[in-house]
């Protein structure tokens, strides 16, 4: 048997996530530049106002649960204008963001809400409720927004979970946002998702969970440990304003994820408060508009992790933003391993992200 050559240095280091306990892989010797994680995309075809659902509302109905209209006033208005088609309009007033129901929804608030075994299962209904946050602009991503176009998405938000999240049988409330089709997204218009769901789902079982464990061991919340240490370190911020930080994490689970912390420790986003939307939307569409410009608009997702709305005490969480742009695809080791390997280190990705203007 031929000998193996013995390197000085692995080529990659394994690290664990002090809250969930996942443990994830960063090949630094599979280190790439930028460009060598543009990936091939699906062509996205920028419809029409015939063509794109949310944009011609009055003729692909939807139930409406919220409508953030223009001010007549409103700078923006000219910029929509811009992209050569007329404001998209719901009863025949323009709107700057709405909130419909999706029209074909994976939870519905209606049916018969009973835990039922199924050989050695257990099921539930889909019960619950599933929307769509849409901004008017048909062709700028989020990144590309005006930062008060952000904060009223963020408003948005805000409002949907407040009036969900008290609702019977809803334990968790998830806001998404696909970005391309290799990300999910169905509908070329930049849009979210919101989902209320019966449910606590395992990621965020694993991530409150591993936080409340710490915290009864360390007497104090891990997600503030571990932004405390970053900003000693100083090696993986991206940005920083009065309330929120944004640092691509030791232990990155795909290259050049990015998260969006409040800087005061708080369990529950929709209790941000007015100042903090503000600051919260730089950060986020700052975050973006860097992703967008360094990978050349590569797919995404992004996510909240708040709370669950199950009425129990969770004093101990942190929330927070999670982006993951899409620059690899999960093979064998990772599917069969849950151990994701990222190919660059999280401070190469934070420094080439701070340096993109």
């Amino acid at each position: 048997m031929p000998k193996i050559k013995q390197q000085k240095k692995p080529p990659s280091q394994l690290r664990q996530d002090i809250v969930s306990g996942n443990w994830v892989a960063i090949a630094s010797g599979r280190e790439k530049r930028p460009k060598s994680f543009k990936t091939v995309k699906c062509a996205v075809v920028k419809s029409s106002k015939k063509d794109c659902p949310f944009c011609d509302l009055e003729n692909n109905p939807h139930k409406v649960m919220l409508v953030h209209p223009f001010r007549k006033d409103d700078p923006y208005l000219k910029e929509i204008k811009k992209e050569g088609k007329p404001l998209p309009t719901y009863k025949d007033e323009p709107f700057s963001i709405i909130d419909v129901y999706n029209k074909f929804p994976t939870f519905v608030p209606v049916g018969d809400f009973k835990k039922k075994t199924v050989g050695p299962y257990k099921t539930l209904p889909g019960y619950g409720y599933h929307e769509v946050i849409i901004p008017a602009s048909h062709y700028k991503t989020y990144g590309q927004l005006p930062v008060d176009r952000v904060k009223e998405i963020i408003d948005v938000f805000q409002a949907r979970y407040l009036d969900l999240a008290p609702k019977k049988h809803i334990d968790y409330i998830s806001i998404i946002h696909n970005h391309r089709p290799e990300a999910g997204a169905s509908i070329a218009h930049p849009h979210s998702q919101l989902f209320a769901i019966p449910i606590i789902p395992k990621d965020i079982k694993a991530s409150v969970g591993g936080s409340k464990e710490y915290f009864a061991k360390h007497g104090k919340c891990p997600h503030c440990e571990m932004l405390e240490w970053e900003r000693e370190k100083k090696e993986r911020i991206v940005f920083e304003n009065e309330d929120f930080i944004v640092v691509c994490p030791f232990t990155s689970e795909v290259a050049f994820e990015t998260r969006i912390y409040p800087k005061l420790h708080s369990p529950y986003f929709e209790k941000i408060q007015e100042k903090e939307k503000i600051n919260l939307a730089k950060a986020l569409k700052l975050s973006l508009n860097k992703i967008y410009k360094a990978l050349d608009d590569p797919p995404l997702n992004f996510f909240f992790h708040t709370a669950p709305a199950d009425e129990k005490n969770h004093d101990h969480y942190h929330w927070h933003i999670e982006i993951f742009p899409k620059v690899t695809i999960w093979a064998g080791f990772e599917l069969g391993t849950g151990i994701e390997i990222s190919t660059i280190e999280p401070k190469q990705a934070a420094e080439i992200l701070r340096k993109t203007k």
